[in-house]
């Protein structure tokens, strides 16, 4: 599995990177992925320096599995939380195409 970080607007620094592949790496234990093909891309963005409301920090994660694209949102105000939701997010999402593909085999089975 490989990780590409994205930044724009943003400073980058080593702790953040760290907790990035930290959160993020913690994906694969919900698919297995023996070639190590599947891509994770995270972009980490303020969309404008402009807010009135404060900085607004907004976080994609896209993840490519085989042909399946799964890609988690978040905006938040504080860069860490919305990291952690886009990831809990994804997670959810490689969830749901596990189980699909769980109750699949099983109709091919039961017929």
């Amino acid at each position: 599995m490989t990780i590409s970080i994205f930044y724009k607007n943003i400073s980058s620094d080593a702790p953040l990177e760290e907790f990035i592949n930290q959160k993020i790496g913690g994906l694969d234990k919900f698919f297995k992925d023996p070639n190590g093909l599947a891509e994770i891309r995270v972009e980490v963005c303020k969309p404008s320096k402009h807010h009135r409301s404060g900085e607004i920090y907004y976080v994609e994660i896209n993840l490519k599995i085989g042909g399946k694209l799964l890609r988690a949102t978040c905006q938040h105000e504080d860069l860490r939380n919305a990291i952690v939701d886009a990831r809990n997010e994804l997670g959810r999402q490689v969830k749901k195409l596990k189980e699909k593909r769980t109750d699949q085999v099983r109709k091919i089975k039961i017929q």
